[in-house]
């Protein structure tokens, strides 16, 4: 237990002391309630000039969230960096040194920057739903309304999984370059291409952002042949994520720094 403490000690002063980390948690505040209060804007200007069915699937707590697809940039920039920096600096073999353990040097690491990233993702979710719920006014929902807390709490356990699954990626490729050319196309471009296309759409639905963010939503759109609800959804972002640690212990575990 000893051990641990320190290293989680070390591991804190570690993501504290780079600047660039804690700017990309600022950075994915901004942006996620920013462009969540902007489209809940637009959204109550076009609102009268939408058909009924669009009215009727108009979900209001997710529409607040339209910026965590961005905001999740910032988040998986701040999950890769918090890992690749050692790999990319030589301090990887130090630290290794230091936490022959590696599980525990492994875990330690994940501990901080989750606990981080739920702490930003938590208070992110909630400032957006309640900024963007007074952007669209009369058309806008209540936090006591039916899933909306749901909805609220799952965003920001969806941005701390965000963090915890680019980490994973980032310790079993261990190159930052790699790492996010890799995550930011994949989540940015091939995943809403794979989820949108009819072709690919029954694939896409299990991919870990088009599942974990089921968790998000209130109305559920007619057409939704997703076979799972909320947190099913959300369980399927779970496997990834525990797929993703697995793989990056195992490999953390055989290869030298």
């Amino acid at each position: 237990m000893a051990v641990a403490a320190q290293v989680l000690r070390s591991e804190w002063t570690k993501v504290r002391s780079v600047s660039s980390t804690v700017w990309t948690l600022g950075i994915a505040v901004v942006v996620t309630v920013g462009l969540g209060a902007l489209i809940s804007a637009l959204s109550k200007r076009d609102f009268d000039r939408l058909s009924r069915q669009s009215k009727i699937e108009f979900d209001p707590t997710f529409t607040s969230f339209a910026g965590m697809g961005l905001g999740q940039l910032a988040l998986i920039v701040f999950g890769v960096l918090v890992v690749s920096n050692e790999y990319s600096t030589g301090m990887i073999r130090s630290s290794l040194a230091a936490v022959p353990q590696r599980g525990t040097f492994l875990f330690s690491k994940i501990t901080v920057a989750a606990g981080l990233a739920f702490a930003v993702g938590m208070i992110t979710s909630f400032v957006t739903f309640f900024v963007g719920q007074a952007m669209l006014g009369s058309h806008g929902a209540r936090l006591g309304d039916p899933g909306v807390l749901r909805a609220v709490i799952g965003g920001g356990l969806y941005m701390t999984l965000i963090t915890v699954f680019s980490m994973g990626v980032a310790t079993m490729l261990r190159s930052p370059l790699l790492s996010l050319g890799i995550l930011m196309p994949f989540f940015f471009l091939i995943s809403s291409i794979l989820g949108n296309v009819p072709a690919t759409k029954k694939v896409g639905r299990y991919l870990p952002d088009q599942a974990g963010q089921k968790v998000m939503q209130v109305v559920t759109p007619l057409g939704d042949e997703a076979p799972y609800g909320p947190w099913g959804g959300f369980g399927i972002m779970v496997l990834w994520v525990v797929g993703a640690l697995a793989g990056a212990y195992i490999l953390l575990k055989r290869r030298d720094a």
